[in-house]
């Protein structure tokens, strides 16, 4: 008789009923896959259904293509759920690498003066198995492989979170300025991160990753900028012991006027004039 009672209590299960156990065992988040897994019988429309009911109930909130969230109390008024809330275990659903970069990156570091208004992930190509349409907070940047040795780890509300550390993080700003709204903005950004940076022994693992190119623009902006010459210094002398060659490249790629001048040090064709927000 138990038996019997616990599976016509099974059978009678509904996806609010389910998504709530889930939540009481601790899990903040759900796949339609698990669904469809739970719900053998109840077709893809339904759960579908189901799923936009409880979504315009602020029961749950999808994040992501297949992948859905349940909204905690505490952002249950807003139906708005922080990155940093779910984005180890959506990288764990998408089965891709990542870390935490550029402004979210700088964010979590304590050198962003603003909250970014995007949440930045950068993970592996190829970006065809990567939705981008479901959740417009989030930006991602790709690359052909991840920097693990300047990752660090922290503790979030659901787990624990990769982010580049302020030297990559220095390196990933101006390498994707684009991004992040240009070369001023980063260099902004820069003179927040550059209490925490810290490049010696760091350039040679550095080049495995980047270009040459975009530690001679981070130079040029560190010194001539800046005024950081320490700083600027041990990323020159670092190059030198490389035995690379630096050759003259254009300061912003993305601006299309003729340069007005040169700098022979970290051999830069300056084509913007570059003027740092009051901070």
């Amino acid at each position: 008789m138990i038996i019997f009672a616990t599976q016509i209590a099974a059978r009678r299960m509904t996806i609010r009923d389910w998504i709530k156990e889930k939540e009481i065992g601790g899990s903040s988040h759900f796949s339609v896959e698990e669904l469809q897994l739970a719900f053998p019988k109840m077709g893809y429309e339904l759960i579908r259904n189901e799923l936009y009911r409880l979504s315009s109930r602020k029961v749950v909130t999808s994040v992501y293509k297949g992948f859905y969230v349940i909204i905690p109390v505490q952002y249950a008024s807003k139906g708005v759920i922080p990155p940093l809330y779910y984005v180890d275990q959506l990288m764990s659903y998408i089965n891709k690498p990542y870390y935490i970069s550029l402004l979210s990156a700088a964010e979590i570091l304590g050198a962003a003066h603003q909250r970014p208004q995007r949440f930045y992930i950068t993970t592996l190509r190829p970006s065809a198995n990567v939705s981008k349409s479901k959740n417009p907070i989030l930006e991602w940047i790709f690359r052909t492989n991840i920097p693990a040795q300047f990752l660090l780890q922290k503790n979030s509300q659901t787990g624990t979170i990769r982010y580049s550390n302020a030297e990559l993080t220095a390196v990933d700003l101006v390498q994707y300025s684009h991004y992040v709204g240009g070369l001023a903005r980063v260099t902004t950004l820069l003179s927040e991160l550059i209490e925490l940076t810290d490049f010696r022994d760091k350039i040679d693992a550095l080049l495995e990753f980047f270009n040459i190119s975009t530690l001679q623009r981070l130079g040029y902006l560190l010194e001539v900028v800046l005024e950081e010459q320490e700083q600027a210094d041990v990323i020159y002398e670092q190059i030198l012991k490389t035995n690379r060659r630096l050759n003259y490249i254009i300061l912003d790629v993305h601006n299309s006027s003729e340069h007005t001048e040169l700098n022979k040090r970290w051999r830069i064709k300056i084509n913007t004039d570059i003027e740092i927000d009051e901070i």
